[in-house]
């Protein structure tokens, strides 16, 4: 009997999976593969490229005047990178778009003028010609060169690529790790002298300090190295970056996450990182189950579960749909902002949770996030994304591209949500089998 019963469950199963995928799903995913090969990455390659010094300019504030840029950031260009090989490799290129070549030219830009030939690693920024303008070493930055520069490799097959990935790599471990407490130390300056001062400028996170998005960011970096070369030491840190993701940053509790830990995981209790970010959160859960999966091991469903049934509880718009920004443990979200990049992570997390076992309220969910993103977050005429939104839609910061917004998080949920409820892709990949996460 209870045989009986299983198989009938699993029937179940399959049939409601069935029916959320040719359900609404279905049909969004369907308009948003049209958007995004029609209108989404042809604005990336018209406006971005840098024709005549290489690399790529990021300056669209939304209002339709030409802006004036003045730097290149190491972010931007990895992302717009792995954006453009992501989308060669689902076979998006054609006769009038070749956006393998948009990476390659991005990748050499990069090379020529980002990579410190005398101590290692990246530069932080470069003036728009490529001369550097701040040498520091910064590893949320040097997580998304890792990124990018693997992306490429198996949109190209170029193995200088990742070559170059994983010595930055042994830059990193040389450099940055911490070998008494384990994790990372996260700012440098050019000789990667360690920059410690709180009260430092260190552009992103914490100085001295050991924070949630730079060891997210670079487990996902290590995901994908290890994934293309599946070389023990790149496995024996990524499974470090689990670990402490999961441990210390990320934890079974969704409600105690931290922003950012001293070097021997100590809570940072100043007020200025005290709460959490539901998108982070989000984004952790199904990057874990990434990296899980790429180590072969059983995913940690229970926890992914759990930051996505906290944010949906706490975070989430459930008149209007959208993630909100921030909030404190168990209470209701205390920053009702809706920004692009966590519309995107929830899109990806609620997309990744409905692969693997059907749930009627995280189609709901779903539907209702896109439709708020369709009708207040993209702007109708290139169907971007703007930056940040209220909570109720209306415009805050209007801006489409920038040092900190490429084709990035926005690409890649809606590359996982096409292939997970639409028609799929054709894939191009020319280095590595392993997935692209």
């Amino acid at each position: 009997m209870s045989s009986r019963w299983t198989v009938c469950g699993f029937l179940l199963l399959a049939l409601l999976v069935s029916a959320a995928r040719g359900g609404p799903l279905n049909e969004r995913a369907r308009e948003m593969k049209g958007r995004l090969v029609g209108k989404i990455l042809p604005y990336w390659y018209d406006t971005a490229i840098d024709n005549a010094r290489g690399g790529y300019v990021l300056a669209d504030d939304g209002s339709g005047k030409p802006q004036q840029p003045t730097e290149k950031q190491l972010v931007t260009q990895t992302r717009m990178i792995w954006g453009f090989s992501h989308a060669h490799i689902k076979g998006l290129s054609d006769s009038k778009r070749n956006y393998l070549k948009a990476a390659e030219q991005g990748y050499r830009f990069l090379q020529e003028h980002f990579l410190d030939k005398q101590y290692g690693g990246y530069f932080w920024t470069t003036d728009l010609e490529g001369h550097p303008v701040d040498a520091r070493k910064i590893v949320y930055g040097e997580s998304f060169a890792i990124y990018g520069l693997v992306e490429y490799y198996r949109a190209s097959g170029d193995k200088s690529a990742l070559l170059q990935a994983m010595e930055l790599y042994h830059v990193l471990q040389k450099y940055s790790h911490d070998a008494a407490h384990g994790g990372w130390m996260e700012h440098f300056e050019r000789d990667w002298n360690p920059i410690v001062d709180p009260k430092a400028q260190v552009i992103v996170e914490l100085g001295g300090a050991k924070s949630a998005n730079t060891h997210l960011h670079l487990m996902e970096a290590l995901t994908e190295l290890y994934d293309a070369s599946h070389d023990p030491e790149v496995r024996a840190s990524l499974e470090e970056a689990l670990k402490i993701n999961k441990t210390w940053f990320y934890p079974e509790d969704p409600a105690k996450s931290a922003f950012h830990r001293f070097p021997d995981w100590q809570l940072v209790t100043a007020p200025s990182s005290a709460g959490l970010s539901y998108g982070h959160n989000v984004e952790f859960a199904w990057l874990m189950v990434r990296a899980e999966k790429v180590l072969k091991r059983k995913p940690s469903w229970t926890q992914f579960y759990a930051h996505l049934d906290h944010a949906l509880k706490y975070g989430y718009d459930n008149d209007r749909g959208g993630l909100f920004s921030r909030g404190f443990d168990n209470q209701p979200a205390t920053d009702t902002d809706k920004v692009w990049w966590v519309q995107a992570e929830m899109i990806a997390a609620l997309t990744d949770a409905l692969k693997h076992k059907a749930n009627p309220a995280y189609v709901q969910a779903l539907d209702k996030l896109l439709r708020f993103v369709e009708t207040y977050q993209a702007d109708p005429k290139d169907c971007i994304w703007h930056d940040t939104v209220t909570a109720d839609g209306k415009p805050k910061s209007p801006a489409k591209a920038h040092n900190w917004k490429a084709n990035y998080h926005d690409v890649r949920a809606m590359v996982k949500f096409i292939e997970a409820f639409g028609p799929g892709f054709s894939e191009r990949r020319q280095g590595s089998p392993g997935g692209a996460g």
